[in-house]
């Protein structure tokens, strides 16, 4: 590949990429990057998503826009033979690659959904945390003196405070259905999306990546004049709601857990679980090559001689070994079950990524003895609670929806109960 600027560096990056030339773009990888990722990390997540859009047919015009340290940010759409996808690098005038990720196609503009009404709220940006890796966010409060009940939403991945997928903003639709519903809301931007190298630096943990902007955010919230600081509740979905009872057990002020689609499978065996499925969905070179390859890092994952110094370009989405060392010790159902608080546990029916069958039944049996909890399930929502018929698939993602209007009835109404 020659260097001539990082629009066509960043277009020759797909070409080669497209080609399954992974080795060659791995040459072009800048020093943090490739400390987190590697020719096989790439091969894996290539390979998961051409298993869900299909061969490439085109390969679009990049885009270039300036990013910080000087760098510049190219983005170049992707059409395959089932759908889209967008190759996102940070280039610098070297040529060299300091971030690619592979995110859903551009599409829509996102529109308010039927139940949010927006005069009875406002909205004004924040920032959640404090020092180098504060972040941006967004706090919704309901109109009127209050006192309201208040959420901190937490996403999951390295995702905007949105959690915007292609067309869709599930978390802005939850922040105005339930502000619109008297709840208030904080929801920020991922410390691993503003700074994607804290995620692959040496040490960083689940702890790290959620537990201190979550309290931060709690105590934002408690801060507002409207807002009963005694009913300040954290919402966390998939890994979110995972991370959830790890944030209440750091901050005894919380009141309460909200969990929609929280896994409790350990991750490593959750992702060979969803490239099984992909792979059975659309059978193909491309699924069975990507179920192999997630299945090899997972073991990895998996094996007892992980240690701090395993590489984190060979792991499972570029994680350091202290991230995944991490979770071998925390348990989400135990952490919730040994705390003094109520709780509300959303399940979509049609989930593929976080199943009834193998996540939730874990919450129903851990929880079962503990008072004050509520475990429901949307038998046609899928992961992001969208409603839909058949089986799930990834391209159900990139529709324009919204959230079940019953999952954000549920919420406020649960919200608004507990005292």
């Amino acid at each position: 590949m020659r260097n001539t600027g990082p629009a066509a560096v960043a277009l020759a990056v797909v070409e080669t990429t497209a080609a399954g030339r992974f080795a060659e773009v791995e040459e072009r990888f800048a020093p943090r990057l490739r400390a987190a990722a590697s020719a096989e990390t790439l091969r894996v997540g290539w390979e998961t998503e051409i298993a869900k859009i299909g061969p490439v047919r085109a390969i679009g015009d990049p885009v270039s826009e300036p990013a910080k340290a000087g760098l510049v940010r190219v983005s170049v759409p992707v059409t395959g033979a089932r759908g889209g996808l967008t190759v996102v690098m940070s280039v610098d005038d070297a040529g060299l690659l300091h971030g690619l990720r592979l995110a859903p196609p551009s599409g829509p503009a996102w529109e308010p959904p039927a139940y949010a009404a927006p005069e009875r709220f406002t909205e004004r940006e924040v920032t959640v945390g404090a020092g180098p890796l504060a972040v941006p966010g967004t706090i919704t409060l309901p109109r009127g003196r209050g006192p309201w009940p208040g959420l901190v939403l937490l996403t999951s991945g390295p995702t905007d405070r949105d959690l915007t997928t292609g067309p869709n903003k599930p978390f802005k639709d939850l922040a105005w259905g339930l502000a619109s519903r008297g709840v208030a809301a904080v929801r920020f931007d991922k410390v691993t999306h503003v700074h994607p190298a804290a995620g692959s630096a040496a040490g960083f943990t689940m702890a790290d990546e959620y537990v201190p902007h979550a309290v931060a955010a709690v105590h934002l919230l408690q801060r507002q004049r409207n807002v009963d600081p005694a009913r300040v509740f954290v919402l966390g979905l998939s890994g979110g709601g995972k991370a959830a009872p790890r944030v209440a057990a750091a901050e005894p002020s919380v009141a309460g857990l909200v969990s929609l689609a929280g896994d409790t499978l350990p991750l490593s065996r959750a992702a060979v679980r969803v490239a099984r499925y992909l792979a059975e969905l659309d059978p193909g070179p491309a699924a069975t090559a990507a179920a192999e390859s997630v299945a090899r890092q997972a073991a990895l994952v998996e094996d007892p001689d992980l240690s701090p110094a395993t590489p984190a370009a060979d792991l499972l989405f570029g994680w350091p070994a202290s991230y995944w060392l991490d979770l071998r010790d925390y348990d989400p159902v135990a952490t919730a079950a040994a705390l003094d608080k109520p709780m509300l546990v959303l399940q979509g029916g049609r989930d593929y990524q976080v199943t009834v069958d193998g996540d939730l039944v874990r919450w129903q049996e851990g929880l079962a003895r503990r008072p004050g909890v509520t475990i429901r399930v949307h038998d046609a929502d899928d992961h992001l609670f969208f409603r839909g018929e058949g089986p799930s698939t990834p391209a159900g993602y990139v529709s324009p929806q919204h959230v079940d209007p019953a999952v954000v009835t549920d919420i406020a109404e649960w919200v608004s109960r507990v005292r």
